[in-house]
């Protein structure tokens, strides 16, 4: 058994990380201030005697006896990390420092949710670890992109100059249970559009290209990368390969929905990348022969019937 801190536990995909981490028999503590999680995703963890939840800002030091470390607080989505930009770039590059600094202290392995969008705007496709990116450091998107930048930075400097065991994982759009309806993600976005019959709304003409990837296939692929030999830092991409229009995806979730929704096209936002395409050969390598298994029809239909009964949820909330 080890003791294992997860930032942002409470979270779309840190709730799923806890989930797994007690499936095997680990005990797990859930940090997370609540910002974009929910104790709605944890609640049915609570009465779990190797479960602990502490409300705190990652931004803010913390101390407590672990073994390993989940760096995943965070706020995700655009329309979340542009809120606040200042506290974006803070919870990156402050929370980085908190969680590296304990990690030090009592010799705890780590791992940091990275993200695609290191790459930015990529002029290499698909994209490959010793890519650099082709980031804007002073555009919208920049307080998530250079801030996650940033830690990577910190993450290998305490590994170089301290000796600090880390991972990093560099994460690909991902979809499932638990997303919020409002988070500005594409998925989360057009299914509950269709579900409601409202516009689903394309920011340009819908021919820019993404991957996506279920949240089991990632949770798997996270906790493969902190089991791998300490002298293996990464980063590695995690995502699924298989891309496809923005336009097809629309398309593809009126179909599985049964909507009568039309789709709309308005003007594309700010640094927004126009293909996204992870090479995942050497997270196969690395990771036991990790690739996703959950195609996107199989996914979209569990998120499909999870957003339903949200929104039946609502409905009978405004009944009552």
């Amino acid at each position: 058994m080890q003791r294992i801190l997860v930032t942002g536990g409470a979270g779309f995909i840190g709730s799923h990380l806890c989930e797994r981490l007690l499936e095997e028999g680990h005990e797990v503590l859930c940090l997370d201030n609540f910002f974009t999680g929910s104790k709605k995703n944890i609640v049915h963890l609570l009465d779990n005697p190797w479960f602990e939840f502490v409300r705190h800002d990652v931004t803010m030091p913390y101390y407590s006896e672990i073994d390993q470390i989940y760096n995943l607080a965070c706020p995700a989505s655009p329309v979340h990390y542009q809120h606040n930009p200042i506290k974006t770039v803070k919870t990156n590059v402050m929370g980085a420092v908190n969680m590296l600094g304990l990690a030090k202290r009592k010799k705890a392995k780590i791992l940091q949710a990275s993200t695609s969008e290191v790459y930015g705007d990529p002029q290499v496709h698909p994209q490959v670890e010793n890519y650099w990116g082709y980031v804007n450091p002073v555009g919208d998107r920049s307080c998530y992109d250079e801030g996650k930048r940033c830690a990577e930075t910190l993450f290998m400097d305490y590994h170089k100059q301290n000796g600090v065991k880390i991972k990093i994982a560099r994460i690909f759009n991902t979809y499932g249970t638990r997303m919020q309806m409002d988070d500005g993600r594409v998925i989360s976005n057009f299914v509950v559009q269709a579900l409601r019959n409202e516009e689903l709304i394309i920011y340009g003409d819908g021919s820019q290209t993404r991957c996506f990837q279920y949240v089991s296939d990632l949770v798997e692929a996270l906790v493969r990368l902190m089991d791998t030999p300490d002298e293996f830092t990464g980063p590695v991409n995690i995502g699924n390969p298989v891309e496809m229009s923005i336009q097809s995806l629309a398309e593809k979730i009126i179909r599985m929905t049964g909507s009568g929704a039309e789709i709309v096209y308005k003007p594309v936002r700010g640094d927004d990348p126009v293909k996204r395409n992870p090479d995942i050969t050497l997270a196969g390598m690395v990771l036991g022969g990790w690739e996703p298994v959950i195609g996107l029809e199989e996914g979209l239909e569990q998120t499909i019937r999870y957003f339903r009964e949200e929104l039946k949820g609502k409905q009978n909330k405004n009944i009552i």
